[in-house]
């Protein structure tokens, strides 16, 4: 799963890397993002031009029961087919940029947070789809993939993460049809992933400074 990550690359270098001028969403850096707030995503809203904007992290589109529920993700193996997600994953894709993630393993009982991210420091950009929520705001969820890699040391599951050639035909609104997306999107090599023990601070969403992703002795606070 995917239940928080930390953001602290500035807008510009986001904005780069998608080819915009200038971000229209600007942020703080923020190092233990949780669901249920306002996350940064690149989408594109119906006819309009590609934007970097916040979107809540928590999906329930407007067409949903008062009592569905409000998932922060979504498998690759249900995504396009669920009646609640497919839709969105036709039409409403978006990414999220993100410096890494973190889960928790079990050590001596006690639950160890990792931190993950790519070897190499760079950004990483999260799969994710959106859906107008009953209140005219966007709400998203990020997709989860089988663990590979070092990750599957940490979780059984991790965030679906894009390889660099992906981003484009991943944001393309002409681009509907399953088949054709299993074909041209690619998740980055397993191998460029990395992590590290972190303080247990991180389990309090309140917390947020850079310390947070320093690694520390499994176990230590």
């Amino acid at each position: 799963m995917c239940g928080r990550f930390a953001l602290y690359s500035d807008p510009p270098r986001i904005s780069r890397r998608l080819g915009l001028p200038e971000a229209e969403a600007q942020w703080e850096a923020r190092y233990n993002i949780p669901p249920g707030t306002w996350i940064p995503a690149a989408r594109r809203r119906y006819d309009s031009p590609l934007l970097l904007d916040e979107v809540w992290w928590g999906y329930k589109p407007h067409w949903a029961k008062e009592d569905a529920p409000e998932p922060i993700n979504a498998t690759i193996e249900k995504v396009a087919t669920s009646n609640y997600f497919k839709g969105a994953f036709s039409n409403h894709r978006c990414l999220v940029p993100a410096d890494g993630w973190f889960e928790w393993v079990a050590v001596d009982g006690q639950k160890q947070p990792h931190f993950l991210c790519r070897e190499n420091r760079e950004p990483i950009w999260l799969a994710a789809i959106w859906a107008e929520r009953a209140d005219g705001a966007p709400g998203c969820a990020i997709l989860t993939e089988p663990a590979r890699g070092v990750a599957q040391q940490i979780h059984p599951r991790m965030p679906l993460v894009l390889d660099d050639e992906s981003l484009e035909p991943w944001l393309d609104p002409d681009m509907t049809d399953r088949e054709t997306l299993r074909q041209v999107i690619h998740h980055v090599s397993a191998e460029f992933i990395t992590h590290w023990p972190v303080t247990t601070r991180v389990n309090k969403p309140a917390e947020n400074d850079p310390g947070l992703i320093e690694p520390v002795t499994s176990g230590s606070d």
